[in-house]
């Protein structure tokens, strides 16, 4: 196993550890993100190191920090490095919802409360009800379609492992029966964003793919990234668009900045916001919005609220709500029992205490 190795430039003041830990001084921007000199806890973050080494935590490839729009932190651990591409499964679903976003602002879609229905023709497929046509995007993005499908219970006829070994993805979600009237209940539904992106690939300019690339990626200067795609060749939107770390880093630090990126409006400042709030309760008790998670860590006796992406294998985009941070894990855990609660448990001993350092 290569450990914590650094990978910054030798320009200007850089403290480098045997561990790797390490703050940046006077460097030139790192794929396009200027250096913290900003001080943390070396110590505790070696500790981490010999977590790692011990294999407390396993399969980790990354961890970035970035504090106030600036690179802290960029470690990479099992033989990762920083222009490797990294699938983070659920984590890419949010990447739709940005989409939707900015098709919102450009007039490509009129309202997150546009019904399915005006996308779709519902009467064309099995098990067609009234309620089919009172879902929403927005009844898409917080998981509350009422669609008869739950990604975490197995029996579920629409799970999403039924949908896979498919031939045409949207055709077997829009075939699933509806369990609820739409907005009454939460339930987690993958084949729900699926058909999210098929209405985004049908209105955009282009397809999705190459409207995702010109006005979000682009923009943010990420160029290294990979789509996955459906047997229709749609972009996937299930999950799995593959990123560097250092490029999630700027999926996160976009919100954070309220859809701006360095000074370029990329994103509508209120669709950003809404995003990360709250909008639903999960079966499990955790906040929702749009396909972003709720939690807060309780670290020292002080709370810290975030809303983060999450996708299996414990890949995580940390945004702190008071906090000028960002946070990217990418792991490859995937369909482990230990995948998100290592992850909970790394930031709550190691990450957060060492990086609020003087705080």
């Amino acid at each position: 196993m290569r450990m914590w190795t650094m990978i910054l430039p030798l320009v200007g003041v850089i403290a480098l550890t045997q561990s790797g830990w390490a703050a940046a001084q006077d460097t030139p921007l790192i794929n396009g993100w200027p250096t913290s000199s900003r001080a943390y806890d070396e110590a505790l973050l070696q500790d981490l190191d010999q977590e790692m080494k011990n294999q407390t935590f396993k399969d980790i490839n990354s961890v970035i920090v970035i504090y106030d729009g600036e690179l802290l932190v960029e470690r990479y651990f099992n033989g990762a490095e920083r222009d490797d591409t990294h699938n983070p499964r659920s984590v890419g679903k949010t990447f739709a919802a940005a989409v939707l976003g900015i098709a919102l602002e450009r007039g490509y879609v009129n309202s997150l409360d546009q019904p399915l229905s005006e996308f779709v023709d519902l009467t064309a497929y099995e098990h067609f009800d009234s309620r089919k046509t009172r879902v929403t995007l927005r009844h898409l993005l917080t998981m509350t379609s009422g669609f008869e499908g739950f990604d975490f219970d197995p029996e579920s006829p629409g799970n999403e492992e039924n949908m896979y070994p498919t031939d045409n993805w949207v055709d077997w979600t829009l075939n699933l029966p509806m369990a609820r009237e739409p907005g009454e209940g939460w339930a987690y539904f993958t084949a729900g964003i699926v058909v999210l992106g098929h209405v985004l690939n049908n209105e955009l300019p282009g397809g999705l793919e190459a409207f995702a690339d010109a006005a979000l990626f682009e923009p943010l200067g990420i160029r290294n990234y990979q789509w996955q795609h459906t047997p229709q060749r749609v972009a996937n939107t299930a999950g799995g668009v593959q990123l560097t770390p250092l490029g999630f880093a700027k999926f996160g630090q976009l919100y954070k900045g309220g859809g701006e990126w360095q000074g370029t409006r990329i994103m509508p400042e209120s669709f950003a916001r809404e995003s990360l709030r709250k909008h639903e309760t999960t079966d499990a008790g955790y906040g929702y919005g749009y396909l972003w998670w709720r939690q807060t860590f309780e670290v020292d006796d002080r709370k810290y609220p975030v809303a983060y992406c999450s996708g299996n294998g414990g890949n995580k985009i940390y945004v702190f709500d008071d906090q000028p941070l960002v946070i990217v894990v990418t792991a490859s855990a995937y369909g482990r029992r230990y995948a998100h609660s290592q992850v909970d448990d790394m930031m709550r001993r190691y990450v957060i205490p060492a990086i609020q350092l003087g705080n």
